[in-house]
């Protein structure tokens, strides 16, 4: 999952926190060779824009569902779960309202996207594990279609993480707190 615990080291300079580490890239190494688009548009307030959306991400999806696999009981997790499906609806929002293209950075993948999208292989494992889906079809379509979408790009298929091996680990995760809660 992005957040805490991510570094990146070049030249002896650590940059600390996913946000920041895909923020500095972009900035640092702004000629890609590729020709393609930067993440964080030039524009003053598409930028503030998408560093908006990054943060609201991090703060009322990510926090929330994160502490649905640390949950003690059933009744926590279904609260926890509950507020990072309340805050996905705004994003929905955004991607209705939004450019043409289908990502939040309209025809290519933007900063919002690679963020939320180093996350599809946890939302994934969400659903194996609980059957609970951060990104219902039903209710949030545009989302469903844009993880879907996200998925398919190459460059995604390249680095994504295996969704069977992320539930192993999050059942791991879930065991070690239940274990922890009926020690007490």
């Amino acid at each position: 999952m992005a957040g805490a615990g991510h570094e990146l080291k070049l030249v002896g300079m650590p940059v600390c926190e996913s946000h920041i580490i895909v923020q500095y890239i972009d900035e640092a190494f702004a000629a890609a060779a590729d020709g393609s688009p930067p993440l964080l548009p030039a524009d003053p307030y598409e930028r503030a824009t998408a560093l908006f959306w990054a943060a609201y991400i991090d703060d009322k999806v990510l926090k929330p569902w994160r502490r649905v696999f640390s949950a003690r009981t059933d009744e926590e997790r279904a609260e926890w779960m509950g507020q990072a499906v309340a805050a996905v609806g705004a994003l929905e929002g955004v991607l209705a309202g939004g450019k043409e293209g289908g990502f939040f950075g309209g025809d290519s993948v933007g900063y919002v996207d690679v963020l939320l999208g180093g996350n599809v292989p946890w939302v994934r494992a969400t659903t194996a594990i609980s059957g609970g889906e951060l990104f219902d079809a039903a209710r949030t379509p545009l989302l469903a279609t844009w993880m879907e979408r996200f998925g398919e790009l190459d460059a995604a298929k390249a680095v994504i993480q295996d969704v069977d091996k992320v539930v192993d680990y999050a059942k791991m995760i879930m065991a070690l707190f239940a274990a922890g809660s009926a020690a007490r």
